[in-house]
């Protein structure tokens, strides 16, 4: 649970604040809960816009304040008009953080799919903003992405050319944006045996078909920091197994997958990037708990070696457990750079304890 503070905007124009309330939900980035009180309180459809004020545990609980859009003539007697609030636009505010912001993300899906049902707000913050919308056809998701996580409309279409049951369905992409079915089932935070051996041999068959020349709207992976001592030496090692480089997915860890038991997916390639497919194998063994650890060793070295048979994939997974945290902490301090300053609680702390992790792993690591 947490406690929320609205302060709402009409037309651009701050009206006042609401709260606080309490709603079921820690995450503060998990607006849905948020949305569904604010309508029935204030009568109009809402929308978040952005994370003003975080007090709390890390990003979850405690209090969280949220500059907040109604979308219509909303019931000013459960406002609160002092003090009023300005807010003021900054260089890094991204487009749906900013009035008009989602209902232009929303018109935008509408120029794809008719909605016939309700339409909910699912998640605002620096890294993105998801609604669901239902259809005649079921439901939909449309996300926007920030410019540094403008890979995602190419990589859903370039993975969905080669294997469309790895992915959801692609309604629509452009730049920074995609519209996708939705994915049935449920995160697979503990993925079984059968899902293992599901995902992996699709992801690594994907990757293997794309190696090559790197795809021009794809980045490549950023430089190794160099607070890592022995970092760099163990990455140019990495280049020597034999691997090619190909699309990542780039936070491949289990969350990431949704399964309904038959259909297993993997979603969110927002972090799709260029470079060696053991980071990607490195990310979820992080994931694994001990004992499911190895099957992804066997599963994953297995199918690269079906590929790629002069290659040696069982060292590229060793030599990549300890890099996967440099290259978040890389990540992470990029997140940093292009996100305003209310945002950053999101992400303080994350590249620090990333190279403590990366320090932690190279220091046990076999020479």
């Amino acid at each position: 649970m947490r406690e929320v503070i609205a302060l709402v905007t009409v037309g651009g124009e701050y009206a006042g604040a609401l709260g606080p309330f309490t709603v079921g939900s820690r995450w503060w980035s998990d607006v849905e809960l948020v949305t569904e009180h604010l309508e029935r309180v204030l009568g109009v459809p809402t929308s978040v816009l952005r994370l003003v004020e975080g007090v709390g545990e890390g990003t979850h609980g405690g209090t969280a304040t949220y500059q907040v859009e109604a979308h219509g003539e909303p019931d000013r007697s459960a406002l609160v008009t002092e003090p009023v609030h300005a807010f003021p636009d900054t260089p890094l505010r991204l487009p749906w953080a900013k009035p008009g912001g989602p209902a232009e993300l929303l018109a935008w899906a509408g120029e794809h799919v008719t909605r016939t049902g309700e339409v909910r707000q699912k998640k605002t913050w620096n890294l993105s903003c998801v609604f669901w919308i239902e259809t005649g056809a079921g439901r939909v998701w449309v996300k926007a992405l920030p410019p540094f996580f403008a890979a995602e409309p190419i990589a859903l279409r370039l993975v969905s050319g080669l294997d469309p049951t790895l992915v959801p369905e692609v309604v629509a992409t452009a730049p920074l944006r995609v519209l996708l079915a939705d994915a049935p089932g449920a995160p697979c935070w503990a993925p079984t045996p059968e899902q293992i051996r599901s995902v992996v041999p699709r992801l690594v068959a994907v990757q293997a078909a794309l190696a090559g020349e790197r795809h021009p709207g794809l980045p490549e992976v950023p430089n190794w920091s160099p607070e890592v001592d022995g970092s760099r030496e163990r990455a140019d090692a990495l280049l020597g197994t034999g691997l090619p480089a190909t699309l990542l997915h780039g936070d491949f860890h289990p969350g990431n997958w949704q399964s309904d038991g038959t259909t297993h997916q993997v979603i969110d390639w927002a972090d799709a990037h260029w470079g060696h497919p053991a980071l990607d194998a490195a990310r979820l063994w992080t994931y694994l708990v001990p004992e499911i650890r190895p099957l992804l060793a066997e599963v994953w070295t297995a199918a690269w070696l079906e590929h790629v048979p002069d290659s040696d994939p069982a060292a590229a997974l060793e030599l990549a457990i300890p890099l996967v945290h440099v290259f978040n902490a890389v990540r992470y301090r990029e997140f940093q750079a292009n996100i305003e300053e209310s945002e950053q609680v999101y992400h303080s702390g994350d590249p620090e304890y990333e190279i403590r992790r990366a320090q932690a792993a190279l220091s046990s690591a076999p020479a």
